[in-house]
């Protein structure tokens, strides 16, 4: 990325004899992405005796890193990832994709319905999801409809936290909630274990 400007919040140690000893602080550098066009910016600590790039480690400021949501198999957080590259590129393409990571999770929590439709109504039938979380389901899926057909019209980033909003509440009720749940009882049983010794 090209770097179009630096901002360094430096301190000099000054020593009475030897006068100016060492410096070191925060740069922060706002970079130009050459593909997307978009900014980042930075922040690193330096330190004037650092002798090589490899000893730099850089904090992400803006954009902020994405969150995923805990628990997911490996594959469905893949597809999610793949997904929220594309948003601010495609958000047609945004929208076909979280579909499709939906209809992942259903054939992860082993649904065997044709549609994605019929999918998440068996999913909803055997209790692996409420009847509420499968019409949030259906609004993503109908968003992901309208991404794939020309003809339904386009999405706009105005639907992007929508369309997200909806998929992050389906994956954290079918993986993290439960993810975490399993972790605390854990947690609990390591706790008890201990205090019975």
């Amino acid at each position: 990325m090209e770097i179009i400007g630096n901002v360094e919040d430096l301190t000099t140690d000054v020593d009475p004899e030897y006068g100016e000893m060492n410096e070191y602080g925060t740069i922060y550098s706002v970079l130009k992405c050459p593909a997307c066009e978009k900014t980042n910016v930075v922040s690193y600590d330096w330190w004037d005796g650092i002798e090589s790039e490899d000893e730099v480690s850089y904090d992400f400021l803006y954009p902020r890193k994405p969150t995923y949501p805990i628990g997911l198999p490996e594959n469905i957080l893949s597809s999610y990832k793949a997904a929220d590259k594309v948003k601010t590129i495609d958000v047609n393409a945004y929208a076909i994709l979280m579909r499709r990571l939906l209809e992942l999770v259903c054939l992860d929590r082993k649904a065997k319905s044709g549609t994605l439709a019929a999918m998440l109504k068996e999913l909803a039938d055997k209790n692996e999801i409420p009847s509420k979380l499968v019409d949030v389901a259906k609004g993503l899926k109908n968003f992901g409809n309208i991404g794939a057909h020309a003809a339904s019209g386009t999405l706009t980033k105005e639907e992007i936290p929508i369309v997200n909003a909806l998929s992050k509440a389906i994956l954290e009720y079918v993986y993290s909630a439960p993810f975490l749940a399993t972790t605390a009882e854990n947690k609990l049983k390591k706790i008890k274990a201990k205090k019975s010794k």
